[in-house]
């Protein structure tokens, strides 16, 4: 039966609250102070050291601005470093804009063909309405990220700079999502006549094409590329593609890479690969990851710093973080002091009870290792300018690492034998509502 609120209770409660002291000195500092201000452990502060066994030497901070493109900035701030050592340049942006509008591009079309191929569904079937509900939205994956550079490659930022609605695109997103429910309510209505839908089809990408180069610009076909190395020598090259600047300037083989998650719930067994049905851009590739341990994460991305390479990785960024210091630690606040509240729960219990899900992407940089030779600290480049954290980058404690980071993507090279074995074995489909298929942003 179902428990109902009695005046017995409530008035139980309420006396037993008014004879507490601390609750009432927390209640009057809570009405001018923030919950984590009041909450924060000032002394973890002095633990705080930007100082590291493995630092790479990295470019400043970049900025998403009001955008969920953090994928995409972690993976151009990857790609950019390749860059940096071969034309021997202290500063430099690849274009966030370029792999954003070829993605949006792709997500129209992705979720176009997703609409019609459930045509047939009812309105409020599932699946139909999370493709509804989150379509064309900034976020993404790195196995999207690798498809754009593979279909489309890259340009320097100054060849297709920002625009306002790339920095703040929530009414382009308003107004495509718009569009397509539109379109989803058509061919629902059309959906014995594959002809009128074909039509619609054409109608609707054709706006939402237009749309979108109003609002993005219209990306580069060929353009030179001017820089100033780290001797002040000016340099130019002239008449490069988009498929040939990164042939030559960036150079890297993505297929090499990797995409691990760490999930340990009991549907997901590790050394096992998964994908995750109508998650995507590019019609005809799947986001594809490999399940291992937090142990084998680490050490390959462990292996991948060494050798002088960041780690593009995926986390939930939300969980203990202080912004404006830039370290996320379970340390930087005693909420069970103050309120008696218990809040912790396992990695598994955060993915399956809604807590926790990769959200952000960013890269690491640095690794500082105990005594005992593991890692206890990371350094992080994050993509929210350069005002929080040291100089907008961040670090995160080994314990917040090992509970809220779900994801690196790693050089082959760096795994061993038996995760190598893996990569080969058939994805298990995961359903689109899956904690795996949250997409970063």
């Amino acid at each position: 039966m179902a428990k109902e609120l009695t005046k017995e209770l409530l008035a139980s409660l309420r006396a037993r609250y008014d004879a507490d002291p601390k609750a009432r000195a927390v209640r009057r500092a809570l009405t001018r102070t923030d919950i984590f201000d009041i909450a924060k452990i000032q002394e973890n502060d002095n633990k705080v050291q930007y100082h590291f066994d493995i630092n790479i030497e990295t470019m400043e901070a970049t900025d998403q601005k009001d955008s969920g493109r953090c994928w995409i900035f972690a993976g151009t701030n990857f790609l950019r470093e390749e860059v940096a050592k071969k034309c021997k340049i202290k500063e430099f942006e690849l274009s966030q804009n370029y792999v954003a509008f070829w993605d949006k591009l792709e997500k129209i079309n992705w979720t176009m063909e997703s609409i019609i191929s459930l045509k047939d569904a009812e309105w409020d079937d599932r699946t139909l309405m999370w493709v509804l509900r989150t379509g064309v939205g900034d976020g993404g994956q790195w196995d999207m990220f690798a498809g754009i550079i593979k279909k489309y490659g890259i340009v320097p930022k100054s060849a297709f700079p920002e625009t306002f609605a790339s920095s703040d695109t929530w009414h382009w997103e308003y107004l495509v999502e718009r569009r397509l429910r539109r379109f989803a309510a058509d061919v629902q209505r059309n959906s014995d006549d594959p002809v009128k839908i074909e039509e619609l089809r054409e109608k609707c990408f054709e706006e939402l094409y237009s749309f979108s180069v109003s609002c993005f610009g219209e990306v580069p076909e060929t353009f030179d590329f001017e820089y100033v190395d780290k001797d002040n020598k000016y340099h130019i090259d002239r008449g490069l593609d988009p498929h040939s600047f990164y042939e030559k300037y960036v150079g890297l083989d993505l297929d090499e890479y990797a995409s691990l998650i760490t999930s340990p719930t009991k549907d997901k067994p590790f050394h096992e690969r998964y994908t995750v049905n109508y998650v995507g851009n590019i019609v005809g590739n799947k986001v594809i990851y490999l399940n291992i341990t937090m142990k084998e994460l680490r050490d390959a991305v462990v292996a991948q710093l060494k050798d002088g390479q960041i780690v593009w990785f995926g986390c939930d960024c939300g969980a203990w973080g202080d912004r404006k210091s830039g370290v996320w630690d379970m340390n930087n606040y005693d909420l069970a002091a103050l309120f008696d509240l218990d809040v912790e729960l396992s990695k598994e219990d955060s993915l399956l009870y809604s807590e926790s899900a990769m959200n952000h992407a960013m890269c690491i940089t640095g690794v500082a290792f105990d005594e005992n030779g593991e890692p206890c600290k990371w350094k992080i480049e994050n993509s929210w300018g350069d005002k929080n954290g040291e100089k907008g980058y961040y670090l995160a404690s080994a314990e917040w690492f090992d509970l809220y980071v779900y994801q690196a993507v790693v050089n082959r090279k760096y795994l061993s034998e038996e995760i190598l074995q893996c990569l080969g074995k058939e994805p298990h489909e995961l359903d689109p509502w899956d904690p795996m298929g949250t997409l970063a942003d």
